[in-house]
């Protein structure tokens, strides 16, 4: 397994800093889409509020994985501020480059992703 480089651990953290900043200029867009939707017959019928229910619920979704992205990423950054960025969590061997070129903010190598997957 190939260790990652200085250039690598900075190509990597730059990428994860433009992924939080990017979850953070969101967040704005991804609140309004989660506040309560008001009941008002004389505005907006039956459907119409069923489907502003619907999209409320999906908003609330997609800010519930930005969130989940967001720690991923800070606990990346983290990891790269105590060295052990790019070691498996599990397992503690390297993870591969292609993974972390793919999800730079990966906890653990392939060989345990499968292994978690088949139970």
């Amino acid at each position: 397994m190939i260790m990652l480089t200085d250039t690598d651990l900075s190509t990597f953290r730059e990428r994860l800093e433009q992924r939080l900043a990017a979850l953070a200029e969101n967040a704005d867009l991804r609140r309004s889409s989660t506040e309560t939707v008001e009941l008002d017959q004389t505005r907006t019928g039956r459907l119409s509020r069923m489907d502003a229910l619907q999209g409320q619920a999906m908003a609330k979704a997609t800010e519930a994985r930005a969130h989940e992205q967001i720690l991923r990423v800070r606990a990346a950054l983290r990891r790269m501020d105590e060295g052990t960025y790019g070691d498996c969590a599990r397992c503690e061997e390297p993870i591969a480059r292609g993974r972390l070129e793919a999800d730079p903010a990966t906890l653990i190598c392939i060989a345990c992703a499968e292994q978690s997957e088949r139970g």
